[in-house]
């Protein structure tokens, strides 16, 4: 299975069109090192991503949320489309192991830098865009925006409970904490991973989520309330 496949199974979404995807995953560090190829970059879609998003996202609260007021509803789309959320569902769908980065980009982080994910992420919401049309790409979105909606319009961020949880965990020194999928169920498409979490082999959590990231996320915030109920 070659890299463009492989991303495809985990965002479950097959492109008719592979070099939009292509282009959705390099960078212009990659084509600014190999000029002379005048390969495409991600920049163009970035921008029309952004505005896709922006769309999608206040249409979706625009309908849902109809008791909110116009503040209310800035500040959510705020919150939802900002870099730390999308750099977060860009790590969701391991989209930093796909990228096509310049070796100097390579070398200094680039797969893990936060501006790097989120405008990589807005271009893959313009690649599918292009490739399928504004029901499919909503659809997809959504579904990976899903937890990111809810706390934004409870007025709360995203909170990374795997940090929280080393965190907690390491307050007494070094911890070995470990994620491990014990199951997974449903079509290719749409499939439901099961992890658990394990603190120096003490089984701490277990949650479900539609990617490995966020059942990992579950199962971290299943330990935290695991760790405060054992506190009491």
């Amino acid at each position: 299975m070659n890299k463009l496949n492989e991303f495809e199974e985990i965002i479950g979404y097959s492109f008719t069109d592979k070099s939009l995807l292509k282009t959705a995953l390099t960078h212009s560090s990659y084509a600014n090192e190999n000029r002379r190829k005048n390969l495409p970059f991600n920049e163009r879609l970035e921008f029309l991503g952004d505005s896709v998003l922006s769309l999608i996202v206040s249409n979706y609260l625009f309908e849902n949320y109809q008791s909110m007021p116009e503040g209310g509803l800035t500040k959510a789309r705020a919150t939802i489309v900002c870099e730390r959320s999308l750099s977060l569902c860009a790590q969701n769908i391991e989209l930093g192991k796909f990228l096509i980065l310049g070796k100097g980009e390579e070398m200094t982080g680039g797969r893990t830098r936060r501006s790097i994910l989120a405008d990589a992420f807005e271009a893959v919401i313009a690649a599918i865009y292009l490739d399928s049309g504004i029901r499919v790409v909503r659809e997809w979105l959504l579904g990976q925006l899903y937890e990111t909606i809810l706390l934004a319009v409870q007025g709360k961020s995203f909170m990374d409970y795997k940090t929280a949880l080393q965190e907690q965990v390491q307050t007494n020194g070094n911890a070995d904490i470990h994620y491990e999928v014990t199951d997974d169920f449903g079509p290719d498409h749409q499939k439901t991973f099961v992890v658990q979490v394990t603190v120096n082999g003490k089984v701490l959590g277990t949650g479900e989520g539609n990617s490995k990231k966020n059942a990992e996320q579950a199962a971290a915030r299943n330990a935290l309330d695991n760790l405060e109920v054992a506190c009491e």
